[in-house]
């Protein structure tokens, strides 16, 4: 995997692509258009990197903070969010801004995202939120993170997009949630909040 990139930038073409030239080999780099406007032609930078391999072929994305290529790895982690639309997301908001709106379940500012509906928003915030349950500052937190990866978390969330697949609000999700039997399996949460929900 490739890290990071040092070397002088060869050219910046908008939107989102930056030349990295390293000891002689050109690198494309597709930036959030913040970071594309910090480059200048002929000066010296360091970008770190994220590849990505998929079906269509490798792509190169890179960051000039590890709060972006952090939050980059999160967005890309949520289901159907891919590199093009979590680069979309910090071509939008700054990292702060991002972490923040996904802490206080905005669902309107995350859907601002250019691609990004209000089902995909609502699931980029329930996949997120314990991890960014304080914004950026929890970004780090190994702590959050191991917690949102418990096996209690993953329950919670596939019953919480199986409600929002019948489609309840991510609002009545969380209503029909709420006080659920602590370790109870996808399943079990499932029938819980439909019993609350009157089954409907």
């Amino acid at each position: 995997m490739i890290a990071f990139l040092s070397g002088k930038v060869a050219a910046v073409l908008p939107p989102n692509t930056a030349y990295i030239d390293v000891a002689g080999v050109g690198y494309a780099v597709s930036m959030p258009q913040g970071d594309l406007g910090k480059l200048e032609v002929g000066k010296s930078t360091r970008v770190l990197t994220y590849l990505s391999v998929s079906d269509n072929g490798l792509g190169l994305y890179g960051f000039l903070s590890d709060e972006e290529k952090a939050l980059f790895e999160k967005l890309i982690g949520v289901s159907k969010v891919g590199p093009k639309m979590a680069l979309a997301a910090l071509s939008t908001y700054t990292p702060r801004e991002l972490a923040d709106a996904i802490a206080a379940q905005d669902i309107a500012r995350v859907s601002h995202i250019p691609g990004v509906g209000k089902k995909t928003a609502e699931r980029i915030i329930l996949e997120l939120k314990g991890t960014l349950e304080r914004g950026l500052e929890t970004l780090f937190d190994s702590g959050a993170a191991d917690g949102a990866a418990s096996a209690a978390s993953v329950a919670l969330t596939g019953a919480t997009e199986a409600l929002l697949s019948m489609g309840f609000t991510s609002a009545e999700a969380e209503v029909a949630l709420k006080g659920a039997p602590e370790g109870a399996g996808e399943g079990a949460l499932l029938q819980y909040a439909l019993k609350r929900l009157g089954n409907r």
